[in-house]
């Protein structure tokens, strides 16, 4: 049991035709939601970026997306399914996910990690779209090790 300072959520927007996207990407973990949004121009084709929420953000409205702000615990890691929540905005209603990993207290001696198995590797087997008509949450498989 610790408490939760940092997290980093690498996603990698596809480099595929149409795969960006103007539409909101949140993560879900610990038993809250953060919204995944930067100053960069987010989820443009091939585009690949870590958020980091906590200690070093580089998000918007870093104080509304704080795993502190109420402390999260990783005993909560085990209790709240994690995924990755799209919703359609814009005129690309889809978004193309070539890959994700999400790491909780990344700098520690301990941190838990977070992925998809079925994203491990490059080609159109590897990647999912999200989106109204298909879905639009992608869950993550905790393998610490």
């Amino acid at each position: 049991m610790a408490d939760i300072t940092k997290i980093s959520a690498y996603l990698y927007t596809a480099d595929v035709p149409a795969a960006d996207t103007d539409g909101i990407v949140y993560l879900g973990i610990a038993g809250r939601e953060f919204n995944l949004d930067s100053d960069s121009d987010d989820f443009e084709r091939g585009a690949q970026f870590t958020y980091v929420l906590g200690e070093g953000s580089n998000v918007k409205n870093s104080e509304y997306n704080d795993p502190r702000k109420p402390q999260l615990d990783t005993d909560d890691l085990d209790r709240y399914p994690a995924y990755i929540r799209f919703v359609s905005a814009g005129q690309y209603p889809g978004w193309c996910l070539e890959r994700v990993t999400v790491t909780v207290n990344p700098d520690s001696t301990t941190p838990h990690r977070f992925d998809n198995p079925r994203l491990i590797g490059l080609g159109e087997n590897h990647r999912i779209w999200l989106y109204n008509e298909g879905g639009n949450q992608l869950y993550l498989k905790r393998y610490d090790g």
